[in-house]
């Protein structure tokens, strides 16, 4: 575990095109919420990879992966 101590409106970069900031602290000590923002970079590539279609499995292929173990009556 990774942990680091940053203020509001202070940044932690992640390689060269990843900025999370802090943008709301509420509350103090253990108990704090702390909200992050992530920047500009990260939202355009998930905008780009939601305009992509991703395989689809078919139903029966989907049924047999909720399946329970061991077959259909659980055994």
């Amino acid at each position: 575990m990774l942990v680091l101590t940053r203020r509001l409106d202070e940044s932690i970069l992640i390689g060269d095109d990843i900025e999370i900031k802090i943008v709301q602290i509420k509350g103090s000590g253990e108990h704090a919420q702390v909200r992050l923002g992530i920047y500009e970079e990260v939202r355009e590539e998930n905008r780009r990879a939601a305009g992509s279609q991703p395989d689809r499995l078919k139903p029966e292929e989907l049924r047999g992966l909720l399946s329970p173990r061991g077959g259909e009556d659980g055994s």
